[in-house]
């Protein structure tokens, strides 16, 4: 089963003064973190834990259809 993700952009103020918000389907926390790793690799260094914290407090919603695992959207400022 895969899921939506709903999290929010963890790169603090002011190197992103307002956030965002990435769309990732996953199957686990852990695939979600490293689907957002790879579209952002420059972060892995600097802002691995933030990712983390912020995928295991995300929104998430099971899928009724299989989906490929990826980002769906991004908003981010």
């Amino acid at each position: 089963m895969k899921y939506l993700y709903l999290v929010d952009y963890w790169v603090p103020f002011p190197s992103s003064e307002y956030g965002g918000l990435i769309n990732v389907i996953a199957e686990n926390d852990v695939e979600c973190h490293d689907v957002l790793l790879s579209w952002r690799d420059e972060y892995a260094d600097k802002y691995d834990n933030l990712i983390m914290e912020k995928v295991n407090v995300a929104a998430r919603y099971a899928l009724a259809a299989e989906e490929e695992s990826g980002i769906v959207e991004t908003f981010t400022t």
